[in-house]
């Protein structure tokens, strides 16, 4: 009697623990879909913003139109990334817009009734921000990938999400042209 009772009792002592190490799983894998989701507001509204932002330097005819193009394209596979959740091909279209984005406001440099034009100034600010905004979001989208691979890996409840299919998240990183110096030289050329 008394040796079934301490069976018992380990048994609702090791499926206690059980329980809650599949809730501590699956509070991670929610920290890492809100931390998404707050992201994906950004690109939304960011993605909303671009086609604005273009219309206004098209006005100016002059405006170097091959880099408007770049923007467009990439604006355009930011989005397919996006709305596929494909975190690797984000993080390349993301570091090709930031390069094209970076090319609009340095060649508006040469263009002063563009930089005049309160419309452009405007929808300028708003992108800064949005872009600003994606760059914090990113930062905690990818602590919480980090808490998440860690605690799927770690022992025992490395046990526990391999019994419930959890796998690794992808850091969202951007190509490595986005985090190399801007040659200011083939910015103007």
């Amino acid at each position: 009697m008394t040796t079934n009772l301490i069976m018992l009792g380990i048994t609702v002592v090791a499926l206690f623990y059980i329980v809650t190490l599949y809730n501590h799983l699956v509070q991670l894998k929610h920290g890492v879909a809100k931390a998404w989701a707050n992201i994906d507001v950004l690109l939304k509204q960011r993605h909303d913003e671009l086609p604005k932002l273009v219309e206004v330097c098209k006005q100016y005819k002059q405006f170097e139109q091959q880099t408007l193009q770049r923007v467009i394209a990439a604006r355009a596979q930011v989005q397919t990334a996006r709305e596929g959740q494909d975190i690797a091909a984000l993080g390349k279209a993301e570091g090709m817009l930031r390069m094209g984005l970076g090319n609009i406001f340095a060649v508006a440099e040469a263009y002063p009734e563009l930089k005049a034009n309160e419309h452009f100034s405007q929808l300028l600010s708003r992108v800064t921000g949005l872009e600003n905004g994606i760059a914090d979001r990113r930062e905690l989208y990818n602590e919480s990938v980090n808490i998440y691979n860690v605690g799927i890996e770690q022992f025992p409840a490395v046990l526990v999400a391999n019994m419930f299919a959890y796998s690794e998240k992808q850091l969202l990183e951007f190509a490595s042209a986005e985090k190399a110096d801007v040659d200011m030289k083939t910015l103007f050329k």
